[in-house]
Order: C-alpha cells, then structure tokens, then sequence
C-alpha cells in the first residue's frame, strides 16, 4: 500500500515522540480520483481513529488510511530528503487521481479511466475537464463538458481531433464520441 522511506520514518517518529501518547500520522486523499486530487499527511490521536480506517505499522509509530482514501493511495510513498537547501517531506501517489483498474473493469470504467488520466490533465491547463454521461448501445460515448471547454470556440476539435481519436484508438467497442454539453459562452470558456 504505502511505502514510507527510512528517513521519513524517523522524521515522523521524531515529530511524534512531541505528541500526546497514542498520536499517530494520518495519510489522506482530499478530492480522490478527480484533477483536483491532493494527498496530505497530518497529525491523527487516537480518538480519531475510525473503526473503517487502515492501520499500517511502521518503525516507532503507524500510519492510518481512511477506507475512501486507501485505493488512491495504492503504491504511495513518502520520502524525506536533506540537501543543501534545506529538508523536504515528499509524497507522490500515482493513482491519487485516479483508481488503479482492476482487470475486469466495464468498459464504462474504463473509458472514465483514460477521460481522468489522459485527457482531462490536458483540459485542466485551459481550465476545463470533461466526464464520461453513458456509453449507447452502438458504442456512442456520451460525454459531457465543463470549466473552461463550456463554450469554447475549438470544443468540436478537441471532440473529435482529440477525445474521439484517441478513444476510438484505445476501445474498439466505442464506435463515436457525442458531447451532450449545452455550451454557454462566457468568461469561463478558453477560446
């Protein structure tokens, strides 16, 4: 689940030795599997500590993993590293902003997968993002947009030059792309 370096243990057991008994370090996702995800690591008592959490133990002191967070935080790690600038706590979560797949995921889930990963990374410098309404029974991914792309002038090229293509490419079962969004446009919209 999480891999937590040496040198970040002992960071963490020495900002813990300060803390009330029992204190342990909670590791969270806030917004997990959007673009807007963000992990973070604080302080948790014990009394804070819920039935449906995850404990992990490691050298001096655990760490707990809310049940919402735990998948996001698969192959997590945290690492603590000194140079001359100074001291600095990482924590990088590959799948923070997206569930990991399992291998007999419905190709609804999948194709929600690659709008989270691959395209809606690309939408987010423009402000936008896009989501996946239903899949038709031909095979027409309904989409749906919003952000920055409601309203944007170049929508039918970044539908069809961009999302189409690649999805199309990526799942033979998708036969088209269809955007349902009712654009407006105004100071929200890219172009």
């Amino acid at each position: 689940m999480i891999t937590i370096s040496e040198s970040a243990q002992t960071h963490f057991a020495k900002l813990l030795s300060d803390q009330a008994e029992g204190t342990s370090i909670r590791v969270f996702v806030v917004n997990p599997g959007t673009a807007q995800a963000e992990c973070g690591v604080s302080y948790c008592p014990a009394d804070a500590v819920e039935k449906s959490d995850m404990r992990f133990n490691f050298n001096g002191f655990d760490a707990i993993v809310d049940e919402e967070s735990a998948p996001f935080l698969e192959e997590a790690e945290i690492d603590f590293v000194t140079d001359k600038m100074g001291s600095q706590l990482t924590l990088k979560a590959p799948n923070a902003k997206a569930k990991k797949l399992k291998d007999n995921a419905s190709l609804e889930e999948r194709v929600e997968h690659m709008l989270v990963t691959d395209v809606n990374p690309q939408l987010a410098n423009h402000g936008g993002q896009v989501s996946l309404v239903e899949i038709t029974e031909d095979g027409i991914a309904v989409v749906q947009f919003g952000g920055g792309c409601n309203g944007c002038s170049m929508i039918d090229v970044t539908l069809k030059e961009g999302i189409e293509k690649e999805m199309i490419a990526k799942f033979e079962e998708i036969t088209g792309v269809r955007d349902v969004t009712e654009h407006a446009r105004g100071d929200h919209s890219y172009y």
